[in-house]
């Protein structure tokens, strides 16, 4: 059995469904998808309902994908609502997120918990002479806006800011909770530091690629591996020696569709020197 990851499936794009639908069965693997399923709740579904039956389990958490409100996807509630009907589908199919209890994987002394986690994202990614009250306009001026500030709504929170916090203090306790019984393999969509996000051609993006509340979690908690996506960007980093790993997909252009997704399928445990 191994645990394997990948993210931004962004199964709206015809070339991601059919390569998705072209892998072959894993059934003695689980299985991580940190986010960015999809832009609608239908092709969210389909591709739960697919995953779920080629592998023997599926680990998730949200990317700002999933829980953005198309006006086109009438059947999509706002903000937590949203997030909520996610979760449900992901229980339809046996998949777990974070509002489940943490899987242990098997045969591990001392423990090791698969924890995914959902924090969303503050602006607090940004130079440190840039205000909180400047840090949009900052990133407008080059240019950069995310669809976000258009479809992701925080309700019935006030803001994205404020949803942030309340899910990183809820994240908190739960792995504090669990660092009392073993070790975790952390997953989240978006990076936990702002020195992971190196965005070359729009670095003021990363306004919306975190939070700097997660920074010290790898260290703060006995943090064996993290899995994150959001972007774009495959690669391995390590931050205190602890092991970072960037699986995302991405839209066609991101990757090569002839060759499917098998490459792209990133194994985290057994662990193996990359």
């Amino acid at each position: 059995m191994r645990l394997l990851a990948i993210s931004d499936l962004h199964l709206n794009h015809a070339e991601n469904w059919a390569a998705l639908s072209r892998m072959p069965a894993h059934p003695n693997d689980w299985l991580i998808v940190a986010g960015d399923m999809a832009d609608k709740l239908k092709h969210f579904r389909q591709g739960m309902d697919l995953l779920s039956h080629r592998f023997g389990k599926i680990f998730w958490t949200p990317g700002n994908h999933d829980l953005w409100t198309i006006p086109s996807d009438k059947e999509s509630k706002r903000g937590l609502a949203k997030y909520l009907q996610l979760v449900e589908i992901c229980r339809e199919f046996g998949v777990h997120s974070p509002q489940d209890p943490f899987v242990q994987l098997p045969n591990t002394d001392p423990p090791l918990f698969i924890a995914p986690t959902f924090t969303l994202y503050d602006y607090s990614f940004r130079p440190d002479d840039i205000p909180a009250d400047e840090a949009l306009a900052w990133a407008e001026a080059s240019g950069v806006v995310a669809t976000d500030e258009i479809i992701l709504h925080p309700d019935p929170y006030p803001s994205r800011r404020a949803w942030c916090e309340v899910r990183c203090r809820y994240t908190e306790k739960r792995l504090a909770e669990t660092a009392a019984h073993g070790n975790i393999i952390l997953i989240n969509h978006y990076p936990l530091r702002y020195d992971l996000v190196n965005l070359r051609w729009i670095p003021r993006f990363s306004l919306w690629c975190g939070t700097k509340l997660t920074e010290d979690w790898h260290t703060r908690f006995p943090v064996t591996a993290v899995v994150y996506g959001h972007l774009h960007i495959r690669g391995t980093h390590y931050r205190d020696g602890v092991r970072f790993e960037e699986v995302s997909l991405g839209y066609p252009q991101n990757w090569q569709p002839e060759r499917g997704i098998e490459p792209y399928l990133r194994q985290i445990w057994p662990f193996i020197s990359i």
